[in-house]
């Protein structure tokens, strides 16, 4: 069996220590370097070349986010295994975005962490339970926001786009050779049934959801 090269980054020494302690105990896992930054994790990855990287996001400099962005960048095999005390929404969607294969929390059992590692290096996926809530909850609102111009009437959804390209009532008005006060009855509507306070935030839902493309 080929050993597994691993690089370490997080910015707590005890941290380090109790992963490569860990590690060590693993016959298939060699661990070539450990790093305490963004920085220096870019350095270490170019100077070792490991197969996997387990990576914090939270650091001083550069962030384990951008560091991940940038190691799938320019070391496009390499793979990147989030380690963090951290499971909200935008720390995952942003970690898989930017290209982490796996999404583990530092209270992982070892035994799952060993099976993110061996699991990445087949080129599968692994996400620590509340991260794949996270990602599911992610979906859900989505899924919500998308079918809310539903409620729509078609007059609405054509006034709307026109409030996504910035018109103000009276030009809407003029394209649609309705007067202003239908405009605003429209207008009225379409933010009581989004539940939005003001127009500008219709527009970015709208915008947001690419509702006209």
């Amino acid at each position: 069996m080929k050993t597994i090269k691993v690089l370490i980054v997080d910015d707590h020494l005890v941290v380090l220590r109790g992963l490569r302690f860990f590690l060590q105990t693993q016959s298939a896992i060699e661990i070539v370097g450990q790093a305490q930054n963004g920085e220096e994790a870019l350095r270490q990855v170019q100077e070792l070349n490991p197969d996997i990287v387990l990576m914090d996001l939270i650091m001083p400099g550069m962030s384990g986010i951008e560091a991940t962005r940038r190691i799938k960048e320019q070391h496009p095999k390499v793979k990147v295994i989030i380690l963090s005390s951290y499971s909200d929404r935008e720390s995952v969607l942003q970690a898989i975005k930017a290209g982490a294969i796996g999404y583990q929390l530092k209270d992982v059992r070892p035994e799952a962490l060993i099976e993110s590692i061996q699991a990445a290096m087949d080129g599968r996926k692994t996400l620590h339970p509340e991260a794949t809530h996270q990602l599911m909850s992610h979906v859900v609102m989505e899924n919500e926001e998308e079918k809310r111009i539903d409620v729509l009437t078609a007059k609405e959804r054509v006034v709307l786009q026109h409030i996504t390209l910035g018109q103000s009532n009276k030009e809407i008005a003029a394209d649609l050779h309705i007067s202003e006060k239908t405009v605003k009855t429209h207008i009225t509507h379409i933010l009581a049934k989004l539940e939005m306070q003001d127009r500008t935030q219709a527009a970015l839902l709208a915008t947001k959801n690419n509702w006209f493309g």
